[in-house]
């Protein structure tokens, strides 16, 4: 079986990538795509087997994808947004993975995709209907561009006495980002305490896949989430800091940044 990943955001079909070569290792991924021109170019280039298409890309969306396919290549949609789009998926002819996508339910879509030539003929339905009804569903979801591209999850790593940890961690729990050498550091909520966590994305380029309303650098090495902030202190000598929900430590915020607090 072959099958190509179409995500928009590269963290995430690298995860679900890792999850089928340990999960279904015979599977072999010939393509991944960031876009929905991309991913349709990759369908009809290598013909796969399967197609896990995000449902909102950049260009065209995987339901504009799966409509355009011409051969026998089964659709699976991923989706980051809730049981809205959840409902419509259930039926035989596709399946649908939510984001963050778990093992056990991954696990569920690999047997189904892995019943021999039967399920395939099963899976192989009409499109048609279960693609119109989504595209009605999501027609009535308020959605922008740029909402496509912010951040909902990001993929972290962090040592442990039991070797290298790797998790999943959504972003609303991130309280800040601090650059550190060829890493940033996230530290984030970690039930009720805060952990350190590495990823190598740089800050500059992380700055802008975040929602602007909720985050905002305030230092040239320091991204924080504005929901996490509780209090700001001048010292003596007008330096102005930022302290974070449910911890002690104090950030400093850069001259140019300042404006950001004023309301504070």
């Amino acid at each position: 079986m072959r099958a190509i990943i179409a995500d928009d955001e590269a963290h995430l079909a690298r995860y679900l990538r890792d999850k089928l070569s340990r999960l279904w290792p015979e599977l072999e991924i010939v393509a991944t795509a960031d876009s929905g021109p991309t991913a349709a170019a990759a369908i009809a280039e290598h013909a796969p087997d399967i197609a896990f298409l995000d449902i909102r890309m950049p260009g065209a969306t995987g339901l504009q994808v799966a409509e355009q396919i011409a051969g026998n290549t089964q659709v699976v949609f991923v989706t980051a947004y809730d049981q809205y789009a959840v409902d419509a998926f259930e039926r035989d002819a596709v399946d649908y993975l939510l984001k963050p996508v778990t093992d056990e339910r991954l696990q569920r879509t690999v047997d189904k995709l892995r019943k021999s030539s039967v399920a395939t003929r099963t899976l192989a339905r009409d499109l048609g209907p279960l693609l119109q009804q989504l595209s009605q569903h999501l027609s009535q979801q308020p959605s922008t561009r740029a909402e496509t591209h912010h951040l909902r999850w990001i993929r972290a790593t962090k040592r442990s006495a039991d070797g290298e940890i790797t998790q999943q961690i959504p972003v609303a729990d991130v309280l800040y980002f601090q650059a550190d050498d060829k890493y940033t550091c996230v530290f984030a909520r970690d039930g009720a305490a805060i952990s350190e966590w590495l990823i190598r994305v740089p800050l500059s380029e992380l700055v802008e896949q975040l929602k602007r309303d909720d985050f905002a650098q305030i230092h040239r090495s320091v991204i924080v989430n504005l929901n996490a902030v509780v209090s700001t202190r001048r010292d003596l000598a007008g330096k102005l800091y930022v302290r974070m929900r449910d911890t002690h430590r104090e950030l400093p915020v850069a001259r140019q940044y300042v404006h950001l607090f004023r309301q504070m």
